[in-house]
């Protein structure tokens, strides 16, 4: 049975401020994005716990773990992991998976942890969403705040300049019977997504609102917070970083 066979009422879509807690919390999100390549993510897990050399049960913080997908990889890789998530609703799925070595929690991630961690990873660009541009320092100091002494951050997001310069600006994608109609544009230094769609007689519209942190963004936020960028990667293969072609932008820092 769909998850949108008993949509939200828009009422319920309209009750929280912030884009992020409503649209992150339908089905429709995870429908949408149900056909993400999961195979390629773990094989990004599996080439940066290699990288980072994590201790075998290290801790290990999935910040913005959604559903709790890559957090359930990464304790099969062994480790101790907690998985955390602004969306009540997400949070409450993932922790049907939970066992002695994993576990899910409602979290803000622009408040610290009062424990510490061995790796911290913010995936598949889960950074920038925020109203307010001093939440993406809070958001990095708390980070730094949540690491053990000989800890590791990994915050990977997307190549700003080849995304914008690859942008499809309309599209339509049909899954599971719904018909998202998309729109992708720059606005104010923020990279905008439309998504509009009918079910079952009802129209939804969410906006997606990313901002566009390229690589020297993320250097002056980085030394604003007093974080040691220590590598910089290009993609899941964790290839050399190429300003204008690199798909992704993964940086490793403490």
């Amino acid at each position: 049975m769909s998850a949108a066979q008993n949509p939200p009422t828009e009422n319920q879509l309209k009750s929280t401020k912030n884009w992020y807690t409503s649209w992150f919390d339908t089905p429709y999100y995870h429908i949408l994005y149900k056909d993400r390549n999961y195979r390629e993510a773990q094989l990004f897990m599996d080439n940066l716990t290699h990288y980072l050399n994590l201790p075998e049960k290290a801790k290990v913080l999935d910040l913005a773990c959604g559903k709790g997908r890559h957090s359930i990889y990464l304790n099969q890789l062994g480790f101790d992991v907690l998985g955390a998530d602004l969306s009540e609703n997400s949070i409450a799925e993932a922790t049907k998976n939970t066992n002695e070595t994993l576990h899910f929690k409602v979290h803000d991630m622009r408040e610290p942890f009062e424990e510490k961690f061995d790796a911290i990873f913010n995936l598949f660009t889960s950074f920038g969403y925020f109203e307010n541009d001093e939440d993406n320092l809070t958001t990095l100091r708390a980070v730094k705040e949540s690491l053990s002494e000989y800890g590791f951050a990994v915050i990977d997001f997307m190549n700003v300049v080849q995304v914008i310069e690859t942008l499809i600006p309309e599209e339509t994608k049909t899954v599971e019977g719904i018909d998202f109609h998309i729109k992708r544009y720059l606005k104010d230094g923020h990279i905008y997504k439309e998504i509009d769609f009918e079910d079952k007689g009802q129209k939804f519209h969410f906006t997606e609102k990313v901002k566009a942190l390229t690589l020297k963004d993320f250097e002056e936020l980085m030394e604003e917070a007093g974080i040691y960028l220590l590598d910089i990667f290009g993609d899941y293969k964790l290839k050399k970083f190429h300003k204008t072609d690199s798909e992704r932008l993964i940086m490793i820092f403490k």
